[in-house]
């Protein structure tokens, strides 16, 4: 019986790989597709999306049949209630990117107002610590987990960068206006992907030790 459970806690970590790797995908090619002003790029972020929701539901299915069908005992209650808690925020990193993948859309014909630096670095910051804190889940590697959360306040540092730079265009150039806002969103939304990195990364030293946030959960 316990070797059954444990293959199915395999599989259940391999879902969560393959739907980490889609919200990793989903960042990137919305990156891209700003960058490159690519509608075809960010088009291809809605298909992202639609596949990480298929695997959570996916992963919902299979938790709820290891509670249902298994004696989870308290270390496995924990691991299954951390797969439910990251999947509700890969679907929200992949919601995020969509977000970002239509403002690129907008701006596809636009000469941007400036040369993007931060925003590709904030990507990039979050791409790591979303692969990082699927990473530790599946290795139960907590020192990992906490880089994750040290990780976002680079990401916060990052967008108060990209905020002030683009308030001083405003004010420079009451025309430059309406992108600065769509850019300022799209730095709104990393930074925002950033924090459910940062959860995924919390709820993972909640499955290791059974508390979240220094507070005894299970």
């Amino acid at each position: 019986m316990r070797n059954r459970f444990d293959r199915e806690l395999t599989a259940l970590h391999d879902l969560l790989i393959e739907m980490g790797t889609l919200s990793q995908k989903s960042i990137e090619t919305a990156k891209d597709a700003l960058l490159q002003q690519d509608r075809q790029l960010a088009r291809q972020v809605y298909e992202y999306e639609r596949e990480v929701d298929e695997k959570e539901k996916e992963v919902e299915r299979r938790c709820l049949k290891l509670l249902l069908q298994q004696q989870p005992v308290a270390s496995d209650l924990r691991v299954i209630s951390t797969a439910l808690k990251i999947i509700t925020d890969l679907e929200r990193i992949s919601d995020q990117s969509c977000d970002i993948a239509e403002l690129a859309d907008r701006m596809a014909d636009q000469p941007y107002i400036k040369q993007l630096v931060d925003i590709p670095k904030m990507a990039e910051a979050v791409i790591k610590m979303v692969k990082e804190s699927i990473d530790a889940f599946v290795t139960s590697d907590i020192d990992l987990a906490q880089r994750v959360v040290a990780q976002d306040d680079v990401v916060d540092d990052l967008f108060n960068q990209v905020k002030n730079d683009l308030i001083a265009l405003i004010r420079k150039d009451a025309n430059n206006g309406e992108q600065a806002v769509d850019l300022l969103m799209v730095a709104k939304y990393l930074e925002r992907i950033g924090d459910h990195a940062t959860n995924v990364a919390e709820w993972v030293v909640f499955s290791i030790t059974g508390e979240h946030k220094n507070e005894r959960v299970l």
